[in-house]
């Protein structure tokens, strides 16, 4: 018994110490782990890699031993060097645990990434971010020379999050909340996979269409490897988008080059309800509460070569018949709907698509809806044959449809539009070849939502089609208090959607009064640097907007009587002599704002021209004033000025100061000054009480300014007998490099003033230069330091140089620093134009080498854009950008 108990007691003693050396070898081994991960890494990827630590665990997944990677980050190479490719919370690998022991060629079984975030980028040349594997120059390479022999029995990805945006063949897609996990022997030449994928939200763009969009999507699997063939087979595939289960099967066999694929699919079911549950407004709102009838068919198929210079054909039919839905709470539903609709694609060259949508109808409370449409080549020679018909009652929709809390809508919408011909022939003006007719009319139209609770109302817009262009005549509505009227007329549209060329209206607008400050809302001053960005101008707008509106608040200025027209074209917002009476004067502005050059710097020029405006009103208003001007805050009256500018923003729309330069003139026609540290630092050195508070008048002043600085050239001022000419430069930092000649009677000063005076006489006396001194003092002050602090020296101005002759110097270094400020500038662009045109030309090289993917001719002259994206940025972004409320002013 006694010796049962000893071999027990040593049992346990071995068995604690065994876990004790297990807990402590992960950190006995992490250095040699640590080596060997870096080791690997950089024998195979052109990349950089980092992870905080190594974590080694002979629990997490016993029998087998961890080694985890936390934190780990896969920044790319070259062209890339500055995305993110991967970023994940852990890595995990289990390895052999002799092998482990061993410390060389660990036998590695299973793979896990933990909440990993994957940047998948293709610019326009077809580099891929990813690409990033070392050449393998061995000719054999055996296992016993690798520090990590890969057995790989399984693996997977919980909660990942992928991003992939290919810009040269126009596609992209997000998936978030990304579980996934295969397992399968992939040491054997063949073997099966056996996978399952589950994620949250799937969206997938191609063209500018969202073929899905935020779809939950559940994917069951079991591929059938074979390595000796690089082929990859699958049947029963089975696929769960949202409620539309589909089954598919086929292969993809690998190529030197690409892949050779060969799928089709097919929904499994035939509700139209499942149908329904592709559609976002839908299915995520009370999508149980749906009733649906009718049949629905969807198949399809994907075949051919996809490589750089190919894709694979595809065919997607879709077909409902006698469908029909409602929500069981709302007392109306969407009947008799029907449509074929088949996109067809037989070779995988774009301009061979082909989509066909036919007896597209629905009814609404007994109102029909109809739509049809066919489109064929796209790319080189358009051909569109469509037409909608119906009438809808907005007033209606919250009866069959779910919208956002706080929107209802209202309106009668009455829509009878057919078009049919080559686009081509729109592009060559000859009209006679295309047919476009009908109407489009709008009334009593009212929105109202959480993002516009006063609602937007058009109470009536007629729109008319013809082949040259559509009319819009008859609009008149009211947002935020305003009441508004206009006319107008787009161009282009057919070009615009189909062809990617540049929207061309014109359209006239007139307003009562408008209070830009509660169309764009509150900005906090604290945050809009934080948020704000700069507006990239679309390249796809040609449009003029000719405004008259009777007021105008913007700010803290009232505006009266606005006219002017405002033109977008080439990435480039032109405003044209934009007047009207403010500040108790008037106005006129001219400016241009573009990001051709610079998205993330834009350029701006600006000129106006005030007349008779208030000076303290002018200063308090505008933000920029106060930097060129921080005398208005002393100064009161009424000046016109003129001044034209340029330069750039920064990256938080405000304007970057160090980059201004320009030239202008201000008159002040009568102004009373006080309180200006300057001034009274001349008056307690002369000792001169006159100079404390001063009454001007018609005083004119030129100026230039650049790199910081300005240039105020010499004028004239007369205070009662005082003579004085004034110049010198003035930094945006209010520091102060002034020269000042000054004709001074003497009586005018002090006792003390006087003394200043005359021992300024015995100096020049000391040094041998006979000077007498009259009534009349002639001195010249220095002024430096800062508007706020400022220093003052004086002496007796003795020669008859001017004070231009005396200011060559301070011109001399303006000159050359706005020189360099310029070639700087122009240093910026030509960079900027040059990787333009660098870019530019490596794509037309690719193309000439290698051929583009499709083999048609395409018309060079209109870009190819995304319409989709394109109508959302130059709605959204005009808005929310041009409208934009500056940071309230914090200058006191």
């Amino acid at each position: 018994m006694r010796r049962t108990k000893k071999v027990l007691k040593i049992s346990l003693i071995v068995l604690i110490s065994f876990v004790v050396l297990l807990f402590l070898s992960g950190f006995l081994f992490q250095g040699k782990i640590v080596s060997l991960v870096k080791a690997e890494i950089n024998q195979n990827i052109n990349a950089k890699v980092d992870f905080k630590k190594v974590d080694i665990s002979f629990f997490r997944h016993f029998p087998k031993v961890s080694i985890g990677l936390n934190d780990l980050e896969v920044m790319g190479a070259g062209y890339f060097e500055k995305d993110t490719l991967l970023f994940a919370k852990r890595l995990d690998a289990t390895v052999d645990i002799m092998s482990f022991i061993r410390g060389d060629n660990m036998s590695v079984y299973s793979v896990f990434l933990d909440a990993p975030r994957i940047n998948a980028l293709v610019n326009k040349e077809g580099l891929a971010n990813w690409d990033i594997m070392k050449e393998d120059k061995t000719v054999s390479d055996t296992s016993e020379n690798k520090p990590f022999n890969l057995q790989l029995k399984k693996y997977a990805i919980s909660n990942g999050y992928i991003y992939y945006n290919d810009l040269q063949s126009n596609m992209s897609a997000t998936i978030k909340n990304l579980n996934h996990s295969g397992s399968g022997d992939f040491t054997s030449d063949i073997f099966n996979l056996a996978t399952t994928t589950k994620a949250d939200e799937v969206t997938y763009i191609y063209g500018g269409v969202p073929f899905l969009n935020k779809v939950s999507t559940h994917i069951d699997a079991d591929i059938k490897i074979d390595n000796t063939k690089d082929l990859y087979s699958f049947e029963g595939l089975e696929i769960l988008l949202n409620n539309l289960k589909i089954n598919g099967n086929g292969s993809i066999k690998s190529l030197a080059d690409g892949y050779d694929m060969n799928i089709n699919f097919k929904s499994t079911e035939t509700n139209f309800k499942d149908l329904l549950s592709l559609i976002p407004a839908i299915y995520e709102k009370d999508f149980e509460k749906v009733t649906a009838k009718g049949s629905t068919n969807f198949e399809g198929s994907v075949k051919g070569i996809y490589n750089e210079s190919s894709m694979p054909g595809y065919h997607v039919k879709m077909e409902v018949k006698d469908g029909s839905f409602k929500y069981s709470d709302l007392p109306m539903g969407i009947e008799k709907i029907h449509f074929n609709a088949v996109v067809d694609n037989p070779d995988g060259v774009t301009d061979n698509t082909v989509i066909d949508l036919t007896n597209g109808h629905l009814q609404i409370d007994k109102d029909p809806f109809d739509i049809r449409l066919l489109v064929k080549k796209p790319m080189s020679s358009m051909y569109v044959d469509g037409a909608v018909k119906g009438k809808l009652d907005l007033s209606q929709v919250a009866n069959y449809v779910k919208l956002e809390k706080g929107t209802s809508l209202a309106g009668l919408l009455d829509a009878d539009v057919s078009l049919k011909g080559n686009v081509k022939d729109l592009e060559k003006e000859q009209y006679q070849n295309f047919y476009a007719a009908g109407t489009i009319g709008l009334n009593r139209f009212n929105y109202t939502s959480s993002d516009y609770p006063t609602g937007i109302k058009i109470n009536t817009v007629n729109t008319r089609f013809t082949p040259t262009k559509i009319d819009i005549s008859n609009l008149n509505g009211q947002y935020l208090k305003s009441n508004f009227n206009g006319t107008g007329q787009i161009n282009n549209l057919l070009n615009y959607l189909f062809s990617g060329r540049p929207l061309s209206a014109q359209f006239a607008v007139n307003a009562d009064k408008i209070n830009l400050n509660d169309w764009m809302g509150e900005e906090d001053s604290t945050s809009a640097g934080a948020s704000s960005a700069p507006f990239v101008v679309p390249s796809n707008l040609d449009v003029v907007l000719t405004a008259k509106v009777d007021q105008v608040k913007y700010d803290k200025v009232d505006i009266s009587n606005l006219t002017g027209n405002v033109v977008v074209k080439n990435e480039e917002v032109k405003l044209n002599n934009i007047h009207g009476n403010a500040l108790d004067g008037s106005m006129t502005i001219n400016g241009t704002y573009s990001t051709k050059e610079n998205k993330l710097k834009p350029a701006i020029a600006m000129s106006y021209a005030v007349d008779k405006v208030d000076i303290q009103k002018a200063f308090y208003a505008f933000n920029t004033v106060q930097k060129l001007m921080p005398i208005g805050k002393f100064l009161a009256g009424k000046l016109t000025s003129s001044l034209s500018a340029n330069g750039k923003l920064g990256s938080n729309m405000d304007i970057d100061m160090s980059t201004i330069s320009g030239a202008g003139n201000l008159l002040l026609i009568e102004g009373f000054l006080s309180k200006f540290a300057p001034l009274d630092k001349i008056a307690s050195t002369l000792h001169i009480s006159e100079l404390e508070k001063i009454s001007i008048k018609d005083v004119k002043t030129y100026f230039e300014f650049s790199n910081g600085k300005m240039l105020i050239k010499p004028f004239n001022l007369k205070i009662k007998d005082i003579e004085m000419e004034i110049g010198g430069l003035q930094g945006f930092d209010e520091s102060l490099n002034y020269t000042v000649n000054m004709k001074l009677p003497r009586a005018l000063m002090g006792q003390q003033g006087n003394q200043l005076v005359n021992n300024l006489v015995s100096t020049v006396n000391s040094k041998g230069i006979p000077l007498k001194v009259g009534e009349m003092v002639n001195l010249k002050l220095d002024m430096g330091g800062t508007m706020k602090n400022p220093t003052i020296k004086v002496d007796l101005k003795q020669g008859g140089e001017s004070l231009a002759a005396q200011m060559q110097q301070q011109v001399q270094e303006f000159a050359q620093a706005k020189i360099d400020s310029a070639k700087t500038a122009a240093k910026d662009t030509l960079e900027s134009i040059k990787k333009q045109l660098a870019d530019a030309a490596k794509a037309e090289l690719k193309n000439k080498l290698f051929g583009s993917k499709d083999t048609t001719t395409v018309d060079s002259a209109a870009p190819k854009k995304d319409p989709v994206k394109n109508v959302k940025e130059s709605a959204k972004g005009l808005l929310n950008n041009l409208l934009k409320k500056p940071v309230k002013d914090t200058v006191q």
